[in-house]
């Protein structure tokens, strides 16, 4: 006999509502281990003040969250193919509850800093399991409408906190804001309880060598592309952790080729559909937060904006991108992701070539309308090349092909941010500005070519007209 639960989503699946639901729990997820990151960001100041730290002890809040979520996407999605997305998703959604919660209790910078990282490895398993809980229950061709809203949620959460950010901390403090968090995570992980159903899992051992290579190769650069902004090329230990990554990668390849059950199967990168979106996205995020980085400071230097000023003109980018997303859903859905994906990086790449003309001549109206520019290009672009790497592998694999695509946008965002940094070197001058948004520009163009190779075609279509091309007479 049915529980009340199990009655209620038979009825969603008859009224055709029950995807919009999973929808609704899964972007709630999202939402609330997200939004504080740029809360925090505003909020560095009176934090380190709080403990007596300096800025660039307590700036690690926001970069070794960054840096150690990355390492456990590709684990954890992996996790969810075998054991099951929604008790991974919940799982790790209640942990980043109760510690967000215990993190306004933080007594130190440390303690901020390991607690902050915690909640965000554990909240990390709210992306690629929730990408792979809404690619089984939409069809291939309502996903990248789908995907619209994601985007559209992701730049949102951000933007909310930008804008809430410093009136919350100057009413409440930066405590306040790690509460707000967990009751926020509590609602949305009862409505993600009471909506999701289970994927079905795959009886396979895990594969542990494959995921502590992975985890030591993606630690290394990242650590070494994150390091660069903060102590510079100079550095010995830039150069150590890009060899521990080299280390870690090598090794990864090799057990890899070796396992029955890779953690990330070599072969999807043979696949053009699969490497193309990772590029494509890799290239995509590099351009749009290496210049996300760069702009609050031409605003203070050449255009003498104070902090609120600067704050306020960046989230004419951010609503952009907003508000752009679920548009570059449909123009996917209507014309094909490689139409979309083609469209968004063009738009974003002339932007950003629109923002390095205006700062080399200090036009601040251009910049303006190339920061708008570059928002609704990033928004256009982005479900298209989400909903494409789920056509590129099959049902089984879609936890990992997801935490690979998050993790190529983080890792190349990572190497856009220190890209356009050393391009920029410091020096507050118009044609330093130029050069490093110009380096943007570069990588947006180089995101447009790749996208010409993403296809329409999923791994299981081809494989399917192979069989049938071999079977027929």
């Amino acid at each position: 006999m049915k529980s009340r639960r199990g009655e209620w989503l038979d009825r969603l699946d008859a009224s055709g509502r029950y995807p919009g639901w999973v929808l609704l729990a899964v972007l709630a997820g999202m939402f609330a281990t997200s939004f504080p990151f740029t809360i925090l960001a505003v909020s560095l100041g009176p934090i380190a003040e709080e403990f007596g730290v300096r800025k660039t002890t307590i700036s690690w809040v926001v970069t070794a969250p960054m840096l150690l979520s990355a390492v456990a996407f590709p684990i954890l999605g992996k996790l969810g193919d075998l054991r099951g997305h929604r008790r991974i998703f919940l799982l790790g959604f209640a942990g980043s509850t109760v510690v967000a919660a215990l993190t306004a209790f933080a007594w130190d910078a440390f303690s901020l800093i390991g607690l902050r990282t915690l909640a965000a490895v554990l909240g990390s398993a709210t992306q690629p399991t929730a990408m792979a809980l809404l690619f089984t229950v939409y069809p291939a061709g309502a996903r990248v409408r789908a995907m619209g809203w994601w985007s559209m949620t992701t730049a949102g959460a951000p933007a909310l906190g930008l804008i809430l950010g410093g009136p919350l901390v100057d009413w409440l403090g930066w405590r306040f804001v790690f509460l707000l968090q967990a009751a926020m995570s509590a609602g949305a992980l009862a409505l993600a309880a009471a909506v999701l159903r289970e994927t079905r899992p795959q009886r396979v051992r895990f594969d542990v060598l494959g995921g502590v290579s992975l985890a030591v190769g993606v630690a290394g650069f990242m650590v070494a592309l994150g390091g660069i902004r903060e102590l510079g090329l100079t550095s010995p230990w830039i150069p150590a952790a890009a060899v521990m990554g080299v280390i870690g990668i090598a090794a990864f390849v090799r057990v890899e080729g070796r396992v029955t059950a890779p953690l990330l199967p070599l072969s999807l990168f043979r696949d053009r559909g699969f490497s193309a979106t990772l590029a494509t996205n890799a290239l995509n995020s590099g351009a749009y937060m290496g210049a996300f980085v760069i702009a609050p400071l031409l605003l203070y230097d050449s255009f003498q904006f104070s902090i609120t000023q600067a704050s306020l003109l960046m989230v004419l980018r951010t609503a952009s991108l907003t508000l752009a997303s679920p548009l570059g859903g449909s123009l996917g859905e209507r014309f094909g992701e490689r139409f979309a994906a083609v469209f968004g990086c063009g738009l974003m790449t002339l932007a950003l070539a629109l923002v390095a003309w205006a700062a080399y001549e200090s036009n601040l109206i251009a910049f303006g309308i190339g920061l708008i520019g570059q928002g609704a290009g990033h928004g256009l672009s982005q479900p298209s090349i989400t909903s494409a790497i789920a056509r590129s592998v099959e049902d089984s694999e879609l936890g990992v092909a997801s935490a690979a695509n998050r993790l190529a946008g983080q890792g190349g965002a990572s190497f856009g941010i220190a890209g356009l940094t050393l391009a920029y070197g410091g020096v507050a001058t118009p044609s330093a500005f130029g050069l490093a948004f110009a380096l943007g520009a570069a990588l947006a163009a180089a995101s447009t070519l790749t996208a010409w190779w993403i296809d329409f075609e999923s791994r299981r279509a081809r494989t399917v007209t192979r069989i049938s091309a071999a079977e027929s007479p």
